[in-house]
């Protein structure tokens, strides 16, 4: 019975010194609370937060309780057919020549026998004081001009493209110009590619003209067969002169008269249109042989090797020389044309029998 007691009186003397010392603990712990909030040290390095991550009150007037102004949104697109250009008139143009979408790889004489399309202007509707006959925008309507109104105009592109260029150039200055439209001298450059010489690259032209008396060309696929055709185009067009060129490369001369400020005014076409039908390029019989004959030739032709292969974006001005020596000895010439698109196919050899016709 003593033991009993003994052991317990031990556990109520072991429980009485453990709450003590746990309320000694937290006394000692309650303390520097008290002395870190009377201190100096919280207010001196606490972090304060910005006022962005404090929760703000709608009802506040502070300035950056305000909304950011609201974007307007973005007009949607409207195609150039549904513009209303009721007020607006229509632009003038004093270029002395037909507006054509190429005017090298069009030909006014031959004319063409239908249309892929109603004549809607490429230029857009109502904005060219000229009529869209389906093939080009005449200078002249044809309906009221004569052959006379005709001579006149090109006398008048002559009369201003003397104007413009005024006296013609030393061969010292010839080379000057060149030597600063060359490559590592100059970036600037406009490509005459499979399209030829279009609308759109006469503005190209005289913009590139501001900043530079001459500019260079690079010409590009299958206007290159012909490029006698090109530069005459070029110079006619632009009312320019070509004073160097090498091989597909042109240099084109503005003029000593030229002024940026008073270029004619160039509408630009808004879409390529669609080109008329014209008579067939390629015929399926050869003048003076049966269709038997001509499928036989064909035949042979397919047999022979090739005389050159055709690079796609290449230059072909040595094609019609090559092409005219070989006829000297041999019948049937092929050329390999493969990697170009069909449609060059027959624009290839068009040109190829144009031009030997010619010789």
């Amino acid at each position: 019975m003593l033991r009993f007691f003994s052991r317990q009186e031990k556990q109520i003397l072991s429980l009485s010194v453990t709450r003590h010392l746990f309320s000694a603990a937290a006394a000692a712990a309650a303390v520097p609370t008290t002395i870190t909030a009377s201190s100096n040290l919280y207010s001196k390095y606490s972090f304060v937060p910005p006022p962005s991550f404090k929760p703000q009150n709608p009802n506040s007037t502070q300035p950056h309780s305000q909304s950011p102004p609201k974007k307007q949104p973005k007009p949607r697109y409207r195609p150039p057919s549904s513009l209303d250009r009721t007020g607006e008139k229509p632009v003038q143009s004093s270029l002395p020549f037909d507006f054509r979408f190429s005017y090298t790889e069009s030909s006014t004489e031959v004319r063409p026998i239908g249309l892929r399309e109603p004549k809607y202007s490429p230029f857009g509707p109502g904005k060219l004081d000229r009529v869209w006959t389906g093939v080009c925008a005449p200078v002249v309507d044809p309906k009221v001009g004569s052959a006379e109104d005709e001579k006149t105009v090109e006398e008048k592109r002559r009369v201003m493209r003397e104007r413009i260029q005024g006296e013609p150039l030393t061969n010292a200055e010839r080379k000057a110009l060149a030597e600063t439209c060359q490559r590592h001298k100059s970036k600037r450059q406009v490509n005459l590619g499979r399209d030829g010489l279009t609308h759109n690259m006469l503005n190209d032209i005289h913009n590139n003209w501001k900043h530079a008396e001459a500019v260079r060309i690079k010409c590009m696929g299958v206007p290159t067969v012909d490029m006698k055709n090109v530069c005459t185009q070029l110079e006619d067009k632009t009312l320019g002169k070509i004073i160097h060129r090498h091989g597909g490369l042109l240099v084109l001369y503005r003029g000593r008269n030229y002024h940026p400020k008073k270029r004619p005014v160039i509408p630009l076409m808004l879409w390529k249109p669609h080109e008329p039908v014209y008579p067939r390029l390629i015929k399926t019989t050869i003048d003076d042989l049966s269709i038997e004959e001509t499928k036989e030739m064909r035949k042979r032709g397919l047999a022979v090797p090739a005389l050159t292969k055709l690079a796609k974006n290449g230059y072909y001005g040595s094609l019609v020389p090559m092409v005219r020596d070989a006829f000297l000895t041999e019948e049937l010439v092929r050329i390999d044309c493969k990697g170009l698109p069909k449609s060059d196919y027959k624009k290839i050899g068009c040109k190829l029998r144009k031009e030997m016709y010619a010789l």
